[in-house]
């Protein structure tokens, strides 16, 4: 599919917790705010949650602990709310994965790239140290046990599964590295990959 130039972009951004994602978007949304563009963001867990709210479920925690069946549902209904939006710069915070009790179920499956059409991917991490730092500090969520090669697991399949939604979308795919202090810096490397 080509687009013009009028469309909007739809740039998916991923990030597993801890990678200082949510920071970096706010960082990001405020540079092209001043760039006069019109943006916003949907955190694809939120929209999906507030499905779920809909069904009983309470929280994302309990959520991401649905079957894999349960979750496409959750998955299709928010991709299809996001997909109707027409800002200028359409950011969708989501996970490349959610780790299941069944495996790694893919936050983007073929299904989700459909409706979503994203013009690009973008991929942020961090070193793993950083990253369970973070975690470790972060009282709001029930998360499961870390350590340092769970973090570098998670990299890895992150990176895999953000590639091949690249592969089957056409869309390019760009790792960024958000290093501690340098969120300035890193918010205009996401913006330059977005075309901006």
């Amino acid at each position: 599919m080509v687009r013009s130039l009028e469309e909007n972009k739809k740039v998916v951004i991923v990030g597993i917790p801890g990678v200082g994602k949510t920071t970096l978007i706010s960082k990001i949304v405020e540079i092209l705010k001043e760039k006069q563009k019109n943006v916003s963001v949907y955190s694809f867990g939120t929209v999906m949650l507030e499905e779920a709210k809909n069904e009983g479920i309470a929280d994302r925690d309990e959520l991401r602990k649905l079957s894999v069946d349960r979750q496409k549902h959750f998955q299709i209904m928010a991709a299809t709310k996001i997909a109707l939006k027409t800002n200028d710069v359409v950011i969708i915070d989501t996970h490349a994965f959610i780790n299941t009790n069944e495996g790694f179920h893919p936050g983007l499956p073929l299904y989700v790239i459909d409706l979503l059409k994203p013009t690009n991917f973008i991929s942020i991490s961090a070193r793993p140290e950083e990253i369970y730092n973070r975690r470790m500090k972060d009282g709001t969520r029930n998360r499961d046990i870390i350590s340092l090669a769970s973090i570098k697991k998670e990299l890895a399949v992150q990176d895999a599964m953000l590639s091949s939604c690249s592969v089957l979308s056409g869309s390019p795919m760009k790792p960024v590295l958000n290093r501690e202090g340098k969120i300035d810096e890193t918010a205009m490397k996401v913006i330059k990959a977005m075309g901006i």
